[in-house]
């Protein structure tokens, strides 16, 4: 162990390649947790209810015989066994957050005391619409400001995630061609570097996928796109910015030729963190977007949700929008439940996500344009600046400036015998969460980091200096380092294969697991 010059202790040169155990699976302040199934038992309860009296059921005969069998602790097990559980979670609010394509920036405080007021927090959606006009008001608001970032037509506020926006759009893409007679349209171009959901949603809606190849800069062929035009086209379905965090240049020529044949270009706006109060995508041709707010408007991303994917829609795909949606007449807002004229229907039991609509407009309105547009080039400065530091340690897939993410392949690493599944495993020994691994899929091994807005330079400084250590180190035929990675993680590396094909998925408590 050395010594910096303030008399702080730095990173040992060499890992050990096992690390000491401990008798008691303890690491210091790290406390050792088993599954709940392991430390529970049926016999444990936190709580004790006297058997009620007096109830005749209702079950007809279906009643439960036997105890129920789930494992149960005392009321300060359950406590330590969710903090211990929580101690071992990377958070945004813990550390930088590399991951590429998935925007974690950081959740402001205001947002979630905005989203706690009863007004929002703790109404239902059944409620008399009367009672709920704040709400609708902030439903109004918030799409006002949408389409005036988007410079679109119409906005669907219901659709729940990305891809749920995703169906939004196709659907009403293939309204219009229905509406129009152009049932033979049901060709759909989709470039290597979009997003993988993007063919999915497109066969769901009852079309098929024609991939477009990317150049070797890692966009569009534009000649393999013209070479696939034809009357049967219905659409497009393209990232911007791509998936390779590259913006295409030709999006504009683009969405003329799509146009030329009668199609409709769908824009997934998953990454348009990258490009709020810099362009309006309805001016570059875009006939539908979804925007991820918790991507680009700081809602809370990950764990299973609640997710928010507004969808945007040109002046010739709004008649066909989904309802729900508010409209105002006079001073009282309303809600419009029923499908009328082209619309293709509805898309969920209810309105969307409350809690996420006010968080997004909350961010908006705190930021004002100047700082929406502030934001935008932070993430965009961040990237690069990565990008640059990286660039001579390791290898970026592409070459000029990058987006909101910088890409590398795993070129750096050839004849090393370590591969980025190992490199990332050693970033976790360093404290960081790894980068999005081997996505897109068409750069080999990819290393895809997106730092976001949300990270000073003394941060991103720190992510770099581990960077480009493990790089080095990588270089330097220190494989057993990275063989052995993660050493300091609660669990080393899992048999992840075996896991998925021979998972357990039941418990007797006889045995435990």
């Amino acid at each position: 162990m050395s010594m910096n010059t303030q008399g702080r202790s730095t990173a040992p040169e060499h890992l050990p390649a096992l690390e000491q155990p401990t008798r008691s699976g303890n690491k210091g302040l790290a406390q050792r947790e088993l599954l709940i199934f392991e430390i529970g038992t049926s016999r444990r309860t936190g709580v004790d209810l006297a058997e009620p009296k007096g109830i005749k059921t209702r079950l007809g005969g279906l009643e439960r015989e036997t105890e129920i069998g789930l494992p149960g602790l005392s009321e300060p097990q359950t406590m330590r066994h969710y903090v211990r559980l929580s101690q071992k979670n990377y958070a945004i609010d813990l550390g930088v957050y590399p991951l590429g394509s998935c925007t974690m920036k950081h959740n402001p405080r205001l947002n979630e005391k905005m989203a706690r007021l009863p007004g929002f927090a703790d109404i239902h959606p059944l409620q008399p619409q009367e009672t709920v006009q704040g709400a609708l008001a902030l439903m109004d608001e918030l799409s006002h400001w949408i389409l005036q970032l988007t410079g679109t037509a119409c906005v669907a506020l219901s659709p729940k995630a990305g891809a749920h926006g995703e169906l939004c759009g196709m659907m009403a893409i293939r309204a219009r061609l229905d509406a129009d007679g152009m049932t033979h349209k049901r060709r759909v171009l989709v470039p290597a570097s979009a997003h993988g959901t993007n063919p999915a949603t497109a066969v769901q809606c009852g079309f098929s996928v024609d991939e477009i190849p990317a150049t070797k800069e890692g966009r569009v062929d534009l000649d393999a796109l013209k070479a696939k035009l034809g009357d049967d086209v219905a659409g497009i379905m393209l990232t911007n910015p791509n998936t390779c965090g590259l913006f295409e240049n030709d999006i504009i020529e683009i969405a003329a030729l799509i146009h030329g044949v009668g199609g409709y270009f769908y824009c997934d706006g998953a990454n348009f963190n990258a490009l709020v109060g810099r362009v309006r995508p309805g001016d570059l041709g875009i006939d539908a977007m979804h925007l991820n707010l918790h991507k680009t408007f700081s809602t809370p991303h990950g764990g299973g949700g609640p997710g928010s994917g507004p969808t945007v829609l040109s002046a010739a795909l709004a008649p066909y929008a989904p309802v729900p949606y508010v409209q105002k007449d006079g001073g009282k807002y309303s809600l419009v439940e029923n499908a009328q004229g082209d619309s293709f229907g509805r898309m969920c039991a209810f309105h969307g996500q409350m809690g996420m609509f006010v968080r997004a407009l909350s961010y908006m309105l705190s930021h004002g344009s100047d700082g929406l547009r502030q934001a935008t080039q932070d993430a965009v400065l961040n990237a690069n600046y990565i990008q640059a530091a990286l660039s001579e340690d390791m290898s970026p897939a592409y070459g000029g400036i990058c987006m909101h993410e910088a890409l590398f392949d795993d070129s750096f690493l050839k004849g090393t015998g370590i591969d980025t599944l190992d490199f990332a495993k050693a970033m976790i020994d360093e404290g960081y969460h790894p980068m999005t691994m081997y996505f897109p899929l068409v750069v080999s091994g990819a290393l895809l980091i997106e730092p976001t807005e949300s990270e000073s330079k003394a941060e991103l400084d720190r992510f770099i200096d581990v960077m480009k250590f493990l790089a080095q180190r990588a270089k330097a035929g220190e494989s057993e380092r990275f063989k052995a990675a993660p050493i300091y993680a609660p669990l080393r590396r899992l048999d992840e294969t075996r896991a998925a094909r021979k998972p357990v998925l039941r418990w007797r408590e006889q045995t435990g697991i």
